[in-house]
């Protein structure tokens, strides 16, 4: 089964998941994760927050290099220096999804700014030749365009982390901020072996697209600079990724996939063990794979408590407590990963399954649209956008929505239920097919739902049952799902939400 995991996403969904990778996920929001649950006004845009002075958006930066090939190198660095940026108190530095929206757009920078609540914007290029690097970089505020702080550096590549350093403290000068120990603090779990870095970087460029071939790619670069540098700890946390994401994608088998991911993420901790990742990957794999929500519940909040503004840690943390039914808990932190990363789709998409489970179906449907407007390709959101059609009522939209998911393996899970809607019995029963005899092995949770919607109890709780026993990651959204409202009276149902340790009530969306 293919459903979220963010993040991964945040993670894993957290695939995109995690579209801030969650070895390079960012630290800047400004509210805490113990702050109230925000009126909903609008559910697909959160409230923007008046813009502070200590605020800046690093955008990803240009590769001027003669070949243009290096790419990746270019996006590390601004990567890197939002680390750096967001390590400094009281300064808000939106995440790397949300800068790196923007990336290729024709946007003008008061837009950028506005789009992402900061006052200052931090551009700039890199061009290398051979071991010869130069970069500039510039600090504009986005209401007049005033340079605030521009340097041009020519360096040897081995002084690449020293000219982030360096970039990282200019800032922090020019917006007058008075740092504790006088400088800002590199990450913990990273390198100083330039050839290993480089590698790591590679490995996050490929992630980026999100699909086997890119996947195996980045795996391929994590190994080799972990035996370059045996003790970088983010390159184990992000191969930890890298594997559940190939699992998600079956290019694994799940409990192959799941515990390999499981043994790299142990490994980062022991080499790092304040590494934030390696928290919030070790805390999913409890949740979508253990079931274990206790122990998922704990790595989260170590992360939190180790960085509270975390975006992968917040989104997870919202997605495990959607998964026991604490909508409003769920609501509260993907609402905080927001206002640090309000461009991600992979938080849309966790507030969106929220707000569905919860009955919100409005609600959940205007954010479902923000997301596929944010990421038209985004995997599984037509997928989900039908299903809360569907609830709604509105079979037609439903049918034309799902039809727009790029993979059949996500479409047919929702395609019978709503071919049946519109009156196509036959073609319903065709896809039902389709379900049953090609996807029986990773998607029993959704044939599950299907025959739970035409209201064939037996068979519905039967593919549950096929489901539990196949590990299928679908039941961490078994607690609210609409679609199995028919069922919540019945003791064999409430009997395997026993076995799942999972809330058991008599009305799906309270």
């Amino acid at each position: 089964q293919k459903r979220l995991s963010v993040a991964i996403v945040a993670a894993v969904l957290l695939l995109a998941l995690l579209v801030g990778k969650l070895w390079l996920s960012n630290r800047s929001a400004l509210q805490n994760a113990t702050a109230p649950v925000a009126t909903l006004t609008t559910a697909a845009v959160p409230v923007a927050p008046t813009i502070s002075e200590k605020s800046i958006a690093v955008l990803p930066f240009t590769d001027m290099s003669e070949k243009k090939d290096q790419e990746y190198f270019a996006d590390g660095m601004a990567e890197e220096i939002i680390d750096l940026r967001a390590k400094v108190p009281n300064l808000h530095v939106p995440a790397r999804t949300s800068s790196f929206y923007f990336k290729g757009k024709p946007t003008k920078i008061p837009d950028i700014a506005r789009e992402l609540g900061v006052a200052q914007i931090l551009e700039g290029s890199i061009r290398r030749s051979g071991n010869q690097l130069r970069v500039t970089a510039q600090l504009v505020r986005a209401d007049n365009g005033y340079h605030l702080w521009s340097q041009t550096y020519d360096r040897d590549l081995h002084d690449v982390f020293k000219v982030q350093d360096d970039i990282a403290n200019a800032v922090v000068q020019a917006l007058q901020i008075t740092l504790m120990g006088g400088s800002v603090s590199r990450r913990a779990g990273g390198t100083q072996d330039l050839e290993a870095y480089q590698l790591f970087l590679r490995a996050n460029y490929a992630n980026q697209q999100n699909n086997k071939a890119s996947e195996e790619t980045a795996r391929g670069y994590c190994e080799r600079a972990i035996k370059l540098d045996p003790n970088f700890a983010l390159a184990w946390a992000a191969l930890s990724y890298t594997t559940s994401g190939l699992t998600l994608l079956r290019a694994l088998p799940v409990a192959e996939g799941n515990e390999r991911a499981r043994q790299l993420a142990q490994h980062a901790l022991m080499l790092s063990p304040d590494l934030v990742d390696g928290h919030v990957m070790l805390g999913n794999i409890h949740r979508v794979y253990d079931w274990d929500w206790a122990a998922a519940q704990a790595e989260f909040r170590q992360a939190i408590a180790l960085d509270p503004n975390d975006s992968g840690a917040l989104q997870n943390s919202a997605l495990l407590a959607a998964t026991l039914g604490r909508w409003d808990e769920s609501e509260r932190q993907a609402r905080l990963a927001l206002v640090g990363d309000p461009l991600n789709p992979d938080v849309y998409w966790v507030l969106a399954a929220t707000l569905y489970r919860a009955g919100r179906f409005a609600d959940a449907e205007a954010t479902y649209r923000k997301l596929i407007e944010l990421a038209p390709e985004y995997s599984w959101a037509h997928e989900y956008l039908a299903k809360v059609l569907l609830a709604e009522g509105k079979s037609e939209a439903a049918l034309t929505t799902v039809q727009q998911e790029l993979e059949e393996a996500d479409r047919v899970d929702v395609l019978p239920m709503v071919l049946r809607a519109v009156g196509h019995g036959a073609d319903a029963d065709a896809a039902l097919k389709v379900l049953t005899t090609k996807y029986a092995d990773t998607d029993a949770y959704a044939v599950a739902m299907n025959y739970a919607y035409r209201g064939d109890h037996d068979l519905a709780l039967q593919w549950l049952e096929r489901a539990y026993q196949q590990k299928d990651s679908g039941f961490i959204e078994i607690v609210g799902e609409p679609l199995f409202k028919s069922l919540v009276g019945d003791s064999r149902f409430k009997a395997i939400l026993r076995k799942m340790n999972l809330p058991v009530r008599d009305d799906v969306a309270d």
